[in-house]
This record gives structure tokens, C-alpha cells and sequence, in this order.
């Protein structure tokens, strides 16, 4: 079954140390299993041009919890970190066996554990073949370092062709796809603005389907609060179908008296595919608006009325 995903980006960097171990204190109190980070969150707010505070901040949080680890899961990302903090992004380390080792290494340090439930190929690295890239990703399930393996901001015919290599060769393969996902969405082809945001569409959503042993994971999946703060809604999502779905939305959600935030989050969790929404939130209020929505039951009649409204 999905599960709300607690998105730890901002810690240790637009959200501090204390406030960070609160809303994973909570996080875990309200029974939530899993952390995502990444080893490049947050470069782009730190003086160091660098990432890896993310990391810091949650292996700090393991260690002043003793037998915390045996209870959360954690899920982080690799290929991303810039080389160097001047350039940043374009600098990204990318997906070449070295650096997928290195990383992986750098990471667990970080954390301050021996092993990773969930490592993800944080962005396409065609520049290296990819079969280099999946025999090194595989490897590290043999060796008991990775428990299962993700692909983010990737196609998914190239997640596809990943996972055949992998086959071939008798190793672990991409069970997971991490892309940006929400109810309401951009225009098609419009621009967002990060480059390496790869959108969920009607294809992806049916190779997920078609491949039982694949899930999906949905970030930024509240829009950055753009579904109260309409200024914060990028301008890819200025059309028709955005009008249509929020009056829907609004709708049901006044029949179940539930936030807009709750009644996206359950269309999630609960939909076909069942999407694994990540949640950034940054206070404690927030996010027990986001782990109510586990209360908000839509009907079929609800669910086909939001579906519709596209």
C-alpha cells in the first residue's frame, strides 16, 4: 500500500537543526515509516555551494534516537551533487560506477548507518553507458549496501531499458520511479522551473500499471502550497484544466470537510497507480494536515469525478 513520504530537502538549511529533529520526532510518533534526501539537498542554499546537510541532519537524528533505525525507512539520492559549488548544477557528478560507489559511501557516512533502503539515480546521466550505471547500482544490492533501487527525473523508457540490462546480467534492477506528480497538471511540453523535473504522464502512469513491481513516487506533489497560495502555482499550470480541477477538487472536498491538500493526497495514495506522496512540510501543523489525509476516504463516485474533471 502507498505510503506519505516525509521529504527532508530543506533540513539543515532553510530548516533548522531543532524544527528538523521536531518534525521527524512527529513524523515518526504519527507512525511514518519513510525519509527521503539526497546527498545534493541543499546546495543550492548553502554558503558552501554543496550539498549533503540533509544527510547530516537525519543521521544526526538517528543517532539521538537509539533504535530509531530499526523503525524508518530510508531513501536517498545520488548523481547530483555539483563538483563544483562555482558552476553547481551543470557540474553535477553524474552516474559513472566510481562515483556511484564514492557517493553511496558518502552518504551512509552521513547517515551515520551501513545501509540504504531505497538509493536513486537522482537525474539522467547519459554521458556514461548505461549499463555502466545499472551494473554499479546492481552491485550494490549483492553486496547488501542498497536494499532496493530508484530512478528519478529519468523516462520511462530508459528505466525500462535499465531494467532489462539488469536482467540480463542477474542483478537488482529500477523497482521505483520518483517524478514530480499531482493532481492538477502543466501545460504539455511547457517548462517548469527546474531542468531536470520530468513530469508523470498517461505513459508513465501506464508502464507503472503494466509492471506490478514498480512503484511510483510523487514529489512536489502539494505544488509548493500552490494549491492555497495560487501565486506559488508555476505558469504551466495557467489553462482550462487547472480551472476545471480545482472546482472539482473544491468540491469534494467540501463534501468530506477536508483541506484541498488532504483530498490531493488521497487521490494519491489511493489511485491507480497508488502514488507514494513526498511531503515537505515545514511545521508540525503542516504536517498533520497531510498525515490526516490518510482519514480522507474518497468514494468511486468522488474519484471518478476528479478524474474526469482533466
Amino acid at each position: 500500500m502507498s505510503e506519505i513520504v516525509l521529504g527532508a530537502m530543506l533540513f539543515g538549511t532553510r530548516i533548522g537543526e531543532r524544527e528538523s529533529f521536531a518534525l521527524l520526532d512527529h513524523f515518526t510518533e504519527r507512525g511514518g515509516r519513510w525519509i527521503d534526501t539526497a546527498n545534493n539537498y541543499s546546495f543550492w542554499l548553502h554558503e558552501s555551494g554543496l550539498g549533503g546537510q540533509s544527510e547530516q541532519v537525519v543521521g544526526r537524528w538517528l543517532a539521538a534516537r537509539p533504535g530509531m533505525r530499526d523503525r524508518v525507512r530510508i531513501s536517498t539520492k545520488l548523481g547530483a551533487q555539483p563538483t563544483d559549488p562555482a558552476i553547481g548544477f551543470p557540474s553535477a557528478e553524474g552516474l559513472s560506477a566510481p562515483v556511484i560507489r564514492r557517493a553511496t559511501e558518502q552518504s551512509l557516512a552521513r547517515l551515520g548507518i551501513e545501509h540504504l533502503d531505497l538509493l536513486w539515480a537522482h537525474i539522467e546521466d547519459r554521458s556514461v553507458p548505461l549499463d555502466e550505471t545499472v551494473t554499479a547500482f546492481g552491485e550494490l544490492v549483492t553486496r547488501g549496501v542498497v536494499g532496493r533501487l530508484g530512478a528519478s527525473n529519468h523516462p520511462a523508457w530508459r528505466v525500462e531499458r535499465g531494467r532489462q540490462l539488469a536482467a540480463a546480467q542477474g542483478i537488482a534492477g529500477w523497482t521505483a520511479l520518483q517524478l514530480r506528480h499531482s493532481y492538477l497538471r502543466p501545460r504539455p511540453g511547457a517548462a517548469l522551473p527546474a531542468s531536470a523535473h520530468r513530469v508523470v504522464t498517461d505513459e508513465v502512469l501506464d508502464f507503472v500499471r503494466d509492471n506490478e513491481d514498480v512503484v511510483l513516487w510523487a514529489y512536489t506533489a502539494l505544488l509548493n502550497g500552490g494549491y492555497v497560495l495560487p501565486e506559488r502555482l508555476d505558469e504551466a499550470y495557467e489553462h482550462r484544466g487547472t480551472t476545471r480541477r480545482l472546482a472539482e477538487l473544491d468540491a469534494v472536498a467540501a463534501e468530506l470537510g477536508a483541506s484541498r491538500h488532504q483530498v490531493v493526497l488521497s487521490w494519491l495514495l489511493g489511485g491507480s497507480p497508488g502514488g507514494w506522496p513526498i511531503v515537505g512540510a515545514t511545521t508540525v501543523e503542516r504536517l498533520d494536515e497531510a498525515l490526516d489525509a490518510y482519514e480522507i476516504k474518497l468514494d468511486a463516485a468522488q474519484r471518478d469525478r476528479l478524474d474526469r474533471a482533466a
